[in-house]
């Protein structure tokens, strides 16, 4: 009877310690911006979220319509993940939120951008965000342009297992600001921008800019990862304006890709599992009035 109680009590324990070892996501969406169709935080991160549960050792939380409200959302997390409208209005740069940021930070806490969420002023989150995901979007410095970057060529890195070449029109934004020589970013999406795609226009200011012409010709990098010094990591994605573009496998691999990894669960050989229908990227769009006629 004594060692049925024993070997009962390890079970359990190891049953416990099982879940324990889950790894907590936090996935953050924000308000509802834009037409319908663009800028759907709420929609892809419940979608992301969805394929993130066919992977197994993590669990991942959505909190919509912007930062959550819940005391305890970043209890025990590994990751958090921020998919938003971005500049002056990041939630990340909100009442104390920076100072909520940092310390998840100081403790290794993993941390990714997405889309509009990679931008933040200068004075505001820019120093933050080298430290946290190795780089930003910074207005006049950065464009914005819609494009089709041609992603053919992928590192070594957990981020970039199972995803093949693709290619989708969206806002991919480039000529981020980074440390000097882009000093620990790893580049996981590269492309070329033709000289077209650089002389504009943008879509938020029109550009060009001088600097974008200037550079002519050289490889940009459109996502990226960095081991950061306090011992986590993070990453910044730029693409996500268009929501139909989750369904492209590839792209929501590698980005799932990368919530795995700065959260510093296993990414597996062939890459997250991705899988969705086409009533799962249907669903949960924001209710948005359709653009008025001219």
């Amino acid at each position: 009877m004594k060692r049925l109680f024993v070997l009962l009590a390890v079970a359990v324990a190891t049953t416990l310690s099982l879940a324990a070892a889950d790894k907590k996501i936090v996935l953050i969406a924000g308000k509802p911006s834009h037409p319908p169709g663009m800028h759907e935080f709420r929609a892809g991160m419940m979608l992301l979220q969805q394929c993130l549960a066919q992977n197994p050792g993590v669990k991942a939380t959505v909190y919509t319509n912007g930062w959550p409200d819940a005391a305890n959302a970043f209890d025990g997390a590994d990751a958090v993940i921020i998919y938003c409208d971005g500049g002056g209005k990041h939630p990340a740069v909100q009442e104390n939120h920076k100072e909520i940021l940092g310390a998840l930070a100081k403790k290794g806490v993993g941390i990714g951008m997405m889309h509009y969420g990679v931008e933040i002023p200068a004075d505001n989150g820019g120093p933050e965000f080298l430290r946290w995901i190795g780089g930003y979007y910074e207005t006049n410095y950065s464009c914005n342009p819609m494009w089709s970057p041609e992603y053919q060529n992928f590192p070594d890195h957990p981020v970039a297992r199972g995803v093949k070449p693709f290619s989708n029109r969206d806002e991919w934004y480039f000529n981020m600001r980074w440390p000097e020589n882009q000093q620990g970013v790893t580049p996981i999406l590269t492309a070329k921008p033709s000289d077209q795609v650089r002389g504009g226009p943008y879509v938020s200011p029109k550009g060009p800019y001088p600097h974008i012409l200037q550079a002519a010709g050289r490889v940009e990098t459109m996502m990226w990862v960095v081991n950061r010094a306090d011992g986590g990591r993070g990453f910044g994605f730029t693409g996500g304006h268009t929501h139909a573009h989750w369904g492209d496998e590839n792209q929501r691999k590698v980005v799932l890709n990368a919530m795995l990894w700065v959260a510093k669960a296993e990414v597996p050989k062939d890459g997250a599992a991705a899988k969705v229908t086409a009533e799962q990227l249907a669903a949960n769009l924001d209710p948005k009035p359709a653009p008025k006629k001219k």
